[in-house]
This record gives structure tokens, C-alpha cells and sequence, in this order.
């Protein structure tokens, strides 16, 4: 499996990850992104000990987008210090069943997750296990019954964005675990991350990188260019 390389230096790697694929090993013991990233460095530049390769953020297994990986243990100890306090933006296209009523929202909601069941519900506030999730959303546009959003987050939590739109009542186009009752089995579900914008963790410079869906229902729906 080749994993496109959206931007590469010294200290940062910059991928856009493929679906069905966890980022670190799990138990199912399927190839992993990390290490297959790993490898790919290590044939690539002939290294003859470990590549060191640090994750400073993840994706949930059935989404695709960008992805950056830290190649320097400084640069992994800065990025998650940026993850910590919110100043990298990662943006996320969504297809959603329905049309919000409202175009552009906050959407707050307290989270507890079930290890066991790898499944994540919403609790009130009052819940001591609870924690705050926060994200933002804007509709790009709708068609055939379904939605576009463009979905930034204020907070990192595992499923996060799936289970704040279904409990909104536009759970993701096929979300099995989220949105079962208008989803088939089978279908893949429609969460890219299409943006991520960093300041580079030693030239202090800008870096920006774009990943585009592919080409397959719902994303064909929409001329995607015209929203970056």
C-alpha cells in the first residue's frame, strides 16, 4: 500500500491516510499506518536501525485525509504541545443525512466512552466521567437528501465528530455505529479530513496541506475544488 506524501522535511511527515486502515496497531493486528509509514521510510532511505516516527494525533479507522506525523523526537514534543493547546486547525468535510436547521452552529455536548464496545455515547454534563466536546460546523451544500458540512474542532475526542452530528440528528452518511437506522451495511462512511494548518515546529513557518475525498458517492455529488 502506497500512502501519499502530502508534505515532507526533516522534522514533519505530512500524509494523507487511507480509509480502513487504524493508525497504530490494535488488536485486530491489521496493518497499521505507522508502522507501514515506518517501513516505507526505512526501504525508502536505507536505514539501517529504527525509523523514529511520532503520532501526535489520530483518526478514527474508516476515515481518510491528512495526517502529520512527527521525525524528530523535538518536533513530536512541539506538535503535541500545539495539539494541547489548539493552534494546529484541522478541517473536516462531512456528508450528513438531512439538512440542519441551522447553517452554521457550536455544537457542545459531554462524551463518555465505552472501551469495551469501542463506542461513545453523550451524557449530561453532570456525568463525573463525562467529557466536553466541542466542535463547529457550517453547511456547504445539500442535494439528494443529503448534507456537506465543513467541521472544525475545539476539541479532540475519540469519535467525536460522528457522535455530536447523530445526536443533532444528521449522523454521518454511512456511520453504521452511529447512524444505523438510515445507513447499510457496507457502505463507507463520509468523513474526510481534508486541511491541516500548522506552524512548522523549527522554521516557524506556515505549513498547509490539502487532501481531496475521492471521486465515489456522495462525494462525486458535490464540485469539492470549489470549497477549499
Amino acid at each position: 500500500m502506497r500512502v501519499p506524501i502530502l508534505y515532507e522535511d526533516n522534522h514533519l511527515l505530512l500524509v494523507e491516510k487511507p480509509v480502513n486502515i487504524p493508525v497504530q496497531e490494535d488488536n485486530s493486528r491489521d496493518l497499521d499506518l505507522l508502522n507501514l509509514l515506518k517501513n516505507e521510510i526505512k526501504k525508502r532511505d536505507k536505514k539501517p536501525g529504527n525509523v523514529y516516527l511520532g503520532l501526535v494525533h489520530r483518526l478514527d479507522r474508516p476515515v481518510g485525509g491528512a495526517m502529520v506525523f512527527a521525525k524528530t523526537s523535538k518536533a513530536a514534543a512541539r506538535l503535541s504541545d500545539m495539539m494541547r493547546r489548539q493552534v494546529i486547525e484541522r478541517k473536516y468535510w462531512a456528508v450528513v443525512h438531512g439538512v440542519p436547521k441551522q447553517k452554521e452552529q457550536k455544537l457542545t455536548h459531554h462524551l463518555l466512552k465505552n472501551s469495551r464496545k469501542n463506542q461513545v455515547s453523550v451524557v449530561p454534563s453532570t456525568h463525573p466521567e463525562g467529557k466536553k466536546a466541542v466542535l463547529n460546523y457550517r453547511v456547504l451544500a445539500s442535494q439528494n437528501g443529503l448534507s456537506l458540512l465543513e467541521v472544525t474542532l475545539e476539541t479532540g475526542r475519540p469519535h467525536q465528530i460522528r457522535v455530536q452530528l447523530s445526536a443533532l440528528g444528521h449522523p454521518l452518511f454511512g456511520d453504521q455505529k452511529y447512524g444505523a437506522k438510515l445507513n447499510k451495511v457496507g457502505q463507507q462512511i463520509a468523513l474526510w479530513a481534508c486541511a491541516l494548518q500548522l506552524e512548522h515546529p523549527t522554521k516557524k513557518e506556515p505549513v498547509t496541506v490539502f487532501s481531496q475525498p475521492p471521486k465515489a458517492y456522495p462525494w462525486h455529488l458535490w464540485a469539492l475544488e470549489s470549497f477549499k
